[in-house]
């Protein structure tokens, strides 16, 4: 190859070029050309393989703790070991030896059983093994320290040079083109009339390609080094399976007549400067960063300290700040896509995510909830902070094998954005969570301060000592409830019974204004958001599909001079839009795409970190507020679904009475400079009603416990509102055409094939999501949110079920079926619910409570 130049001649033009001839790039331009797609062409600046993939071990685990990437692993399965070989009649070297977990502690094994639990819904096959039978399966493992195992007999390995070969040659069959040995010099970007940057042309050495698509399937910037060693051994167990040893950090796998060794240290090497001359080169293996996977695999495979080493592999391998990959369309150029960043599951990940791109691609919007993997999901002030790319990097690298608890959160790059409240809240013992950069209050405890990032002392940084934060989440650790369950009781049963306030200063806050805002409105929301000035919204946004892209309220403006942050100049319509903080920057995107894609002629204003917002929630709601806000808050005088600009405290703040709980209560969205005064008012006019801070953990729970969904947990991109239960968000009885609208009609006439069902069951079982959803013994679906509700006392979980024979799932299907839920191995009988178990007729957001409420409340809690 060196200087010959590119394999094939460069065309002129192409409807897409696909940049970078890895596992990534391979499976992207394959699955557009199957998706009829021809005119597409792959650039590779080497030969195909030469970054990360041709270094790769090739694994391919069925089993992960999240639905979608379980998904997205079944379908690389199926074109890796069947769809390339029937349409080729080429091996891609695909080898089904099975795959092991290994646990050396409950925990862990409990992990594997909530896999094992989800793996059915999907049909992956798995079993839990006794050390005994794991011995029997691998002879050469040391078991005697072992809890147990997790056996995935389909499990596997892949060829990576076979593999990318075989797609590139169907590729190409359907009309793609593959040019080796062509580096790309530079994209060009054009500007539209609106002042849009979207995508012109590929550069290289050898001419120009124009295309109003690429497709970066090139590799992220290096974060961290991967390091492989592969020692020899005499085996005549020739299909053993993969192993993986979380605890240990290292996994095995066979290797012709070798064992190859690798893992994941916590004190990684950084690549700071890539080079783009290193295809297919390695680096020298560090032996005292390596030695503790050595150590770990020779506990685990005694007879490798026996062996002599055959050959090291030491190559660069890209993380990312969440161990998640970035894919989609870049927020700052319009037909920019992404594809990298696989954090060593490229090869794996590649058949699903190059579809899903693909889809992207074509079709504006993926198949599956990507969310996780879309590069909207960080806020613009994070993706070039260099301090919480490193910081993060380096966590998810050093967590790698870590087990995935429910309730985890960062200690890299904390504090990055924080609102008004935040020191007063950790005063008061708030522990924080960590969203979209934002801290946000979790629940309140004594001793909850988040310090600067130890590096888990790698690095010969000192680690924190005595770090409490740290202590608290090592407690949450656990599969079953945490030791604290009773604090967040207390938070929820106070707002069900007295009054909290939550700070929820994190939420999104932007203006959509202009001469095209109503035009935009009726657009964007599926709801009628067009109702009299003051009126407030709650609503979906949707794709084409009729996929939920966002839940948010919109609160019509009247029209006037600007009061900013308050209220924006408005010659006409105006809105408000308050967005869950974590999803802020993804709504952002979709409403300015949304925007572009029709031409409308708006603005949209982000105010986010303007204002601060706090919702004070509970029977006692308006007694407190009725002392502090100089307006009237009777039913009649400020109905639900409503807001007004007033003075609270003497400061002027827009109180909305809206409800996140299931509550009498409004929210307070108050200039930055005013919060902390109002807030103090608030809490003393409060405090003989004994008012209470609470966090998210307890809107988590309250809720859950009303009904209201989450988005991103019971509400997708994948989910309608019609089978998420939201058809009243959807103007359907109005002729105003929006976004996902004919889709939603197709449906409705069709039926639905999937809707979402409350479950509660009467043991008191903590259950998180993931497991799985049993219709008279057949699994039908899977919880995708769970959490214990206090006033009813009894644990919660909300989940999507299919009719198994592909008819339609209506109130007589659910009715008459047995139910149960399977957590861990262990099944738990489950009643169905059509309606919110909590206050189904939505009486105490409108504040009608018992006649005797307060009393009786007061008489139990003496």
């Amino acid at each position: 190859f060196g200087g010959s130049g590119p394999t094939k001649p460069l065309p002129k033009s192409a409807e897409a070029v696909v940049i970078g001839g890895g596992s990534l790039g391979c499976q992207t331009v394959y699955h557009l050309a199957k998706m009829g797609m021809t005119n597409v062409v792959l650039l590779e600046r080497d030969r195909l393989t030469a970054g990360t993939t041709w270094h790769t071990a090739g694994l391919l685990w069925q089993l992960r703790p999240s639905d979608v990437e379980v998904e997205l692993l079944a379908h690389t399965r199926q074109v890796i070991s069947h769809d390339l070989e029937q349409e080729t009649g080429l091996e891609t070297g695909w080898i089904q030896n099975g795959g092991l977990f290994i646990a050396s502690n409950k925990q862990r094994l409990d992990e594997y059983k909530r896999l094992m639990s989800l793996g059915k819904v999907y049909g992956i096959e798995s079993h839990v093994l006794s050390p005994a039978e794991t011995k029997d399966l691998y002879p050469l493992m040391n078991v005697d320290d072992l809890y147990g195992t997790l056996y995935v007999p389909k499990d596997g390995t892949m060829d990576p040079a076979g593999t990318c070969t075989t797609l590139s040659r169907a590729a190409t069959a359907r009309g793609a083109t593959v040019i080796e040995n062509c580096p790309v010099t530079g994209i060009q970007v054009s500007t539209d009339d609106m002042g849009v940057k979207r995508v012109k042309a590929v550069e290289t050495f050898h001419g120009t390609i124009q295309t109003p698509v690429v497709v970066n399937c090139a590799g992220y910037p290096v974060c961290c080094s991967k390091m492989i060693i592969v020692p020899v051994i005499c085996l005549e167990h020739t299909n053993m399976p993969n192993v993986r040893d979380h605890d240990a950090s290292v996994y095995l796998r066979l290797q012709g007549d070798a064992l190859s060794v690798g893992g994941y240290e916590q004190n990684p090497v950084f690549w700071d400067k890539v080079s783009d001359k290193f295809a297919f080169s390695l680096f020298d293996l560090d032996w005292d960063v390596f030695m503790q996977h050595i150590e770990g695999a020779i506990n685990r495979v005694p007879a490798l300290e026996q062996t002599g080493i055959k050959s090291t592999v030491c190559g660069p391998e890209s993380f990312t700040a969440d161990h998640k990959p970035l894919m989609g369309e870049a927020p700052e150029v319009r037909g920019f896509f992404l594809g990298c960043g696989f954090n060593s599951a490229g090869m794996m990940l590649g058949g699903g995510c190059g579809r899903e791109l693909a889809h992207w691609i074509i079709h504006g919007r993926p198949e599956k909830d990507m969310y996780g993997y879309d590069i909207r999901r960080f806020h613009h002030s994070l993706t070039d902070n260099n301090k919480w790319i490193r910081e993060r990097s380096h966590e998810s690298y050093a967590k790698n094998y870590s087990v995935v608890f429910p309730f985890d959160e960062p200690l890299a790059s904390r504090n990055m954005r924080t609102d008004p409240f935040h020191k007063v809240l950790t005063e008061q013992g708030c522990v924080f969570q960590e969203r979209h950069g934002w801290e946000r209050p979790g629940w309140f405890n004594q001793d909850g301060a988040v310090l600067d990032y130890d590096w888990y002392g790698a690095y010969d940084i000192s680690k924190n000592q005595n770090y409490k934060y740290n202590e608290l989440l090592g407690k949450e650790y656990t599969f079953d409830y945490p030791p604290h369950h009773h604090v967040i009781k207390n938070e929820c049963l106070t707002c069900r019974h007295g009054v909290s306030v939550f700070n929820m200063s994190y939420f999104g806050k932007f203006y959509l204004t202009g001469p095209d805002a109503k035009k935009a409105a009726d657009w964007l929301f599926s709801a009628d958001v067009n109702k009299i000035p003051g009126s407030t919204v709650y609503t979906c946004m949707l794709n084409k599909r009729g996929g939920s892209e966002a839940d948010l309220t919109v609160s019509r403006l009247e029209a006037g001079a600007a009061n900013l942050p308050l209220a924006p100049e408005a010659n006409g319509d105006a809105y408000y839009l308050a967005i869950g903080g974590g999803v802020a920057e993804h709504n952002w995107n979709h409403i300015k795409t949304v925007l572009q894609d029709e031409g409308l002629n708006c603005q949209l204003t982000d105010y986010s970190e303007d204002m601060g917002m706090i919702s004070i929630q509970g029977p006692k709601s308006r007694e407190v507020l009725q002392e502090i806000l100089d307006t009237d808050l009777s039913n009649e005088a400020f109905p639900f679904s409503t807001h007004k600009v007033c003075n609270a405290a003497g400061h002027k703040v827009r109180a909305m009475r809206l409800s996140f709980v299931g509550e009498l209560g409004w929210e307070l969205h108050i200039p930055k400079d005013s919060c902390l005064p109002v807030y103090q008012a608030v809490m003393a006019a409060g405090a003989k009603h004994s008012i209470i801070n609470a966090g998210y953990r307890a809107i988590d729970s309250l809720s859950i416990e009303k009904g209201y969904r989450h988005w991103h947990a019971d509400l997708r991109p994948d989910d309608t509102p019609l089978e998420a239960g939201l058809a009243f968000t959807c103007k359907m009885k109005s002729t105003i055409p929006f976004l996902g609208r004919a889709s939603l009609e197709k449906q409705k006439a069709e039926g639905l094939r999937r809707r979402i069902v409350c479950f509660t069951i009467d043991e008191k079982v903590p259950m998180f999501g993931l497991e799985a959803i049993f219709r008279n013994g057949v699994p039908v679906g899977h919880l995708r949110r769970s959490d214990y509700g206090f006033f009813i006392d009894k644990q919660i979980g909300y989940g999507y079920i299919r009719n198994p024979d592909g008819g339609v799932v209506n109130a007589d299907f659910i009715k008459s079926g047995k139910f149960t839920l399977e957590r861990m191995g262990v099944v738990y009988e489950a009643k169905p619910h059509l309606k919110s178990p909590f206050d189904p007729s939505n009486n105490r957001v409108k504040g009608i409570y018992p006649d005797n409420y307060h009393n009786v409340y007061k008489a139990n809690a003496q």
